[in-house]
Formats: C-alpha cells, structure tokens, sequence
C-alpha cells in the first residue's frame, strides 16, 4: 500500500491497510449487523486474497469488496455461501462521493495481490476461544479441544434425551455442517470421522443441535461452527466441511417436503422458503 498504516472507513467498519495484510476492524453501533460485533476484528493476509471488487451499491453508496480464495478462511467455508449480501464480512459500504478514494485502494490492493486458486490451508485466523451458543433444543460449546451438547428438556427430542448429553473430541471429527438459522432447518451438525453425517434429521440425531425460530442466530452459531472446523483441519488436514452432506433416501426426503408443505399452509413457512427448500430437498436425492 502507499502507507503502512493507512485506514479506509465506511459504514460498520474500517479496512487498515498493512504491508502483508489488511486489519478490518468491525463497529460496535446498534445498526452494525450482530455477526461483525462478534467478530470484532479480522486480519487478513494478502495471500488469503484472490481479488478486489468495487461497484456501485444501494442508496447512494459504493461497495469494496475482497475475494477470499477459496479454502483460506473458516468462516466462510463454513458458511458455505449462506450468507447474505448484508452479513458478508468483506464486504466494506462507503458513500458514493467515496468512490474515487475506494477505487485508489483497491487498485493499490490488487498490485500487491500475487495468489489465486484454492489455499491449500487456513490462512485466517478462526474465532477465538472458548464459544458457546443455545441452539433450540441444547447449549453448545467448544474450548478448543471438545465440542459438548448438553440438551434442554424443552426442546431436546426423546432421542436426543436417550443418547444424553455428548462430548465430542474435535481428534474424531471430520468437519462441520452448518445450515443457517435464517433458513428452514437451520442446524449445526457435527461429521464423525468414520461415519460422516448422519441421515437422521437434526432434531433426531445427537451429533446436532437445531436452532429453531430464534435460536441459533448466526453472530453466535458461524463462528462456533469455523472455529471448530478449524480445530478438526489442524487436527486432521483432510477433514472437510460440508454445507449438503451425504445422498439422503428417497423416503425421508418425501417424507421432510410434506413436513414442509405443512407448515407452508399453515403460513410458518413463506412462498420463498417454501420453494427455495424443496428445490433443495430434491437436489438431495
């Protein structure tokens, strides 16, 4: 960059540009969205960088974005593309009289810019620890070594009941499979390293905790979910983190779209989420 040191602000954040990286630094204010405040702050390698972006956004604003490639970072693999334009934390709003500034930066930042193609390792640091969260049916948390489900007698299933509460060393864990909160089925799912995912439903299967209307926002659940994916990579460099899972039988599948269609009728679920899912339900089998 032209100067170490030199700071880009916008709306809920400001990006310092460093020589190696570039330190975002998220606000704290009542319109910042939840998941920057937990973040706090990221530092992002310039080799954890694919490439810049600047365009035009809403009402009045311009948008610089960089493009994590693809396997440097744990929250965004985790999120496996979940995430929507607002929550997006490379993304930086400015207004538009701005855009002459911004368009410096990032023409400085691309110059510097000498990797491309999928990292073969985390290159930004995940979530610290320890982090917890209450899901729907149970609490979770992770110290960095075990991930403990301990379930609440409200919400838990009678199989999750049965089993008790779980402990799960991140030594016998294959990764992570997050379904956002904002979605239908919003979960988080733990991948055993020698069965992979259950074909259970996560309300049914002990390895997952459900977020439920309300539950499990996505400021306290993603980060958990990298932090713990980023655990079982340096553990085990082939774990992998999944946003489908495994082919699912025909049966269950059927039997999750009439569940759907219910609660379409009943007006729990909307138009758009009622397409959107069963497109994905059918993309499963």
């Amino acid at each position: 960059m032209s100067r170490m040191g030199d700071v880009l602000a916008g709306f809920h954040a400001a990006w310092e540009f460093e020589s190696d990286s570039v330190l975002i630094r998220y606000e704290r204010g009542i319109r910042t969205p939840k998941l920057f405040q937990a973040l706090g702050e990221r530092r992002v390698p310039l080799d954890a960088i694919a490439g810049v972006t600047l365009t035009r956004g809403k009402r009045g604003t311009v948008v610089l974005r960089v493009e994590p490639r693809p396997g440097a970072d744990p929250l965004m693999e985790a999120a496996a593309g979940q995430l929507k334009e607002s929550g997006d934390p490379y993304r930086l709003v400015m207004p538009a009289e701005r855009e002459v500034l911004a368009e410096y930066y990032a023409d400085e930042l691309r110059a510097l810019l000498t990797e491309s193609g999928p990292a073969d390792r985390f290159l930004v640091e995940p979530p610290k620890g320890p982090l917890s969260f209450k899901a729907y049916d149970g609490k979770a948390s992770f110290d960095g070594r075990t991930v403990n489900f301990r379930w609440f007698w409200t919400g838990a299933s009678s199989a999750k009941w049965k089993a008790g509460d779980q402990n799960f060393p991140v030594g016998e864990l294959n990764g992570v499979e997050w379904r956002s909160p904002e979605v239908f089925e919003g979960h988080l799912r733990l991948l055993h390293r020698d069965t992979g995912a259950s074909a259970a439903q996560a309300d049914q299967d002990p390895a997952a905790v459900v977020f439920g209307l309300g539950y499990g926002p996505v400021h306290e659940s993603l980060p958990f979910a990298a932090a713990v994916l980023a655990a079982v990579r340096t553990s085990s460099p082939v774990a992998a983190v999944t946003a489908g899972g495994p082919r699912r039988d025909p049966a269950d599948i059927a039997e999750r779209i009439r569940h759907l269609g219910e609660l379409h009728q009943a007006g729990l679920v909307t138009d758009e989420e009622f397409s959107v899912k069963k497109a994905e339900l059918l993309a499963e089998l």
